[in-house]
């Protein structure tokens, strides 16, 4: 924040003193709408804590797992924000939010728990009668203005929202001058990572709820769509056209950070699909053969390690979408690739002396190098098997066995 210089003179005073005081108001507004929310929140944390958490762990309704499971760290959580509402009401806001910042980890540990709390709850609301029976009660007591227990849980996450942008407000219009500007802004820095890990959680939840319904929308075990690291980009239909002048065929493609699957809606049920193909995209190439001008539609070329793939569409403005997802997914794994291969670099780029120690214990290395070997392997079994199923179809080959496990990685997969 700076002060704007203002024509010399007595106007030029006027001027600044009027542009403090919007400051001020401004800030007043803020502070006592600050101070509104926040005695609102601890009112709803006390209903839970009061009447859930303690009478729960009074009762023993709930096992103590399962209690601890669903209300996480939101007691103490509780416990935080009255000392802080008391600082608000006194008007020490810079002072309250310092001396809440240490104990936001408790925000970071409710935050990751939010949605296993959701499912526990569900679960817990469908099996158990008697916690069924209380929750209903407990909602029906005015002092819940209709609030379900569901809507409270998710408080301390909107609270989180509601600081980011109650602290920005408050830093904006406090001077620089004023001693609570350096804690109010230490603040902003510290709820933004908590923020940030909302967003993230947001992303990594919702982007598992993606992978689950494609994988339900595929019959059979042997398309594995769940895998740590991979991410749901898009779907859609596009028009697979045969090298070999045979007829085009409509096929669904789902795409993902690392691989790009084929599939075909099942003839037995028009809701399944079944995979038929999946193509790494580490190593693969895209480019429009047609659809480079408005006319309608065109053609994308996916060259892979082993395969080659010719989509059309007849959707200018989809075929476009697919071929900027295409070369998003393909970019993004080629860097995380290069940093690997730098990490690599640097490893094999070691002191001499660490060289001596593994000659010095040689069984240790051998057994290191055989659970590495075997690490490896059991990351790379699930291609390997797929691919396995279809190598009987074809003649032996004298490739060495290292050679066919390194190549199916990057070929493409037939399901």
């Amino acid at each position: 924040m700076s002060f704007s210089p203002g024509p010399s003179g007595p106007l030029g005073g006027t001027s600044i003193q009027e542009q403090r005081d919007r400051w001020e108001r401004k800030r007043s507004r803020t502070a006592r709408e600050l101070v509104q929310t926040e005695q609102r929140y601890c009112q709803q944390l006390e209903l839970v804590t009061t009447y859930f958490v303690g009478i729960l762990k009074a009762k023993g309704t709930l096992k103590q797992d399962i209690t601890e499971s669903i209300f996480s760290s939101i007691k103490a959580i509780h416990s935080v924000n009255q000392s802080l509402l008391v600082h608000l009401e006194n008007g020490y806001f810079g002072r309250g939010f310092d001396q809440m910042y240490p104990h936001l980890q408790l925000y970071n540990t409710y935050v990751d728990n939010i949605y296993n709390a959701n499912r526990v709850l569900g679960i817990q609301l469908k099996k158990n009668k008697p916690f069924r029976r209380f929750k209903k009660l407990q909602e029906a007591r005015p002092e819940f203005n209709n609030h379900k227990l569901e809507d409270l849980l998710q408080l301390p996450i909107q609270r989180i929202h509601q600081y980011k942008h109650f602290l920005q407000d408050l830093t904006a219009n406090t001077s620089p001058d004023n001693p609570e500007f350096p804690q109010l802004s230490r603040a902003v820095d510290a709820v933004n990572e908590v923020f940030q890990r909302i967003q993230n959680n947001t992303r990594c939840h919702e982007n598992h709820l993606q992978l689950c319904r494609v994988q339900k929308l595929l019959k059979g075990k042997k398309t594995k769509v769940l895998a740590e690291g991979r991410w749901y980009l898009r779907e859609g239909w596009l028009t697979v056209v045969p090298p070999k002048g045979a007829d085009a065929t409509p096929r669904m493609f789902f795409l993902f950070s690392d691989m790009l699957l084929q599939a075909k809606l099942q003839l037995t049920n028009k809701d399944k699909f079944e995979g038929q193909h999946a193509y790494p995209l580490q190593g693969c190439s895209v480019e429009k053969v047609f659809g480079h001008t408005r006319s309608q539609g065109g053609l994308l070329s996916l060259t892979f390690p082993k395969a080659k793939l010719l989509l059309m569409s007849c959707n200018q403005e989809d075929l476009n979408d697919w071929f900027q997802s295409l070369s998003s997914a393909i970019r993004k794994l080629q860097g995380r690739q290069t940093l690997v291969n730098q990490r690599d670099g640097e490893l094999w780029r070691k002191p001499l002396h660490s060289a001596v120690v593994c000659h010095n214990t040689p069984s240790s290395s051998r057994k290191r190098n055989m659970g590495s070997s075997e690490t490896s392997e059991h990351v790379q079994e699930p291609p390997v098997e797929l691919e396995g199923s279809a190598a009987k179809r074809m003649k032996p080959t004298n490739t060495p066995k290292h050679s066919s496990v390194e190549a199916s990685s990057s070929s493409c997969v037939i399901l």
